[in-house]
């Protein structure tokens, strides 16, 4: 069985690993709920896209204890393990590549923000208008989106592009000084060891959710597919390198 103490352990051990990969992991955190506080609705309705364990929501929901956060991912471990950590958040399986996902959010009123974190990569570009029309008829007008993620922009700047993953490496290597995190498949590899996920990665392999290496749409796809769904102001509020946090103005 999985205890609520270990679920905190595992996800403790999740953050580090994804650090390994966005060293600015938590000053991206506050860059975006400083975008949700600056909404100026002390309980704003959030949708959480591609939660993981919920690293995210939580540390929304400390900021803004009136919040209504609804976390949504398609792993059922990632989902088990967030359950297990956070009861008292509010979780939801769906896959965002399935027209009519947004149906399983049980929203009361439009969302005032959606909101991502290094999950919509896993998304393509061909699915990626799909994914945005229907996330946009879940915001209210004025709502926002905000996605903060690897985005390049190869297209369009490749001298800059190259500069901007420079600058991510070298700041990785004045984090870690050399002793990177274990890495996302050591940290699977770790889980699949574990008894008490059993259950859960039965659930998983049913569900198909293993992942198979990232899609990475290019940044130019990303806006063009928000413009397409009726976004109407779009740009990055926060930027170290390739690591950006887009946001997007329903209309």
């Amino acid at each position: 069985m999985l205890t609520r103490d270990a679920a905190r352990e595992w996800i403790s051990r999740w953050d580090r690993q994804q650090e390994g990969y966005v060293p600015e992991r938590e000053e991206r955190f506050t860059a975006l709920i400083d975008a949700v506080e600056a909404l100026g609705r002390p309980d704003p309705l959030v949708v959480d896209l591609g939660c993981g364990p919920g690293s995210l929501s939580i540390r929304l929901l400390e900021r803004l204890p009136r919040a209504t956060v609804v976390a949504v991912d398609a792993d059922p471990l990632l989902l088990g393990l967030g359950r297990a950590a956070h009861p008292g958040l509010r979780f939801v399986s769906a896959d965002l590549r399935t027209p009519g996902w947004s149906g399983s959010l049980g929203l009361d009123r439009p969302a005032d923000a959606v909101v991502s974190t290094t999950a919509l990569h896993w998304i393509s570009a061909a699915d990626l208008p799909k994914t945005y029309a229907e996330l946009a008829a879940v915001l209210r007008p004025g709502g926002l989106l905000l996605n903060g993620d690897n985005l390049e922009t190869d297209d369009a700047t490749p001298a800059l592009a190259r500069l901007e993953r420079a600058l991510h490496e070298r700041e990785a290597g004045r984090r870690f000084a050399g002793r990177r995190p274990e890495n996302w498949r050591q940290w699977w590899d770790a889980v699949a060891a574990d008894p008490a996920f059993d259950d859960l990665h039965a659930a998983r392999a049913t569900a198909g959710a293993d992942h198979h290496g990232s899609e990475s749409p290019l940044l130019s796809q990303h806006v063009g597919a928000l413009r397409d769904a009726g976004f109407t102001e779009i740009g990055p509020l926060w930027q170290r390198g390739h690591d950006r946090l887009l946001c997007a103005v329903r209309g």
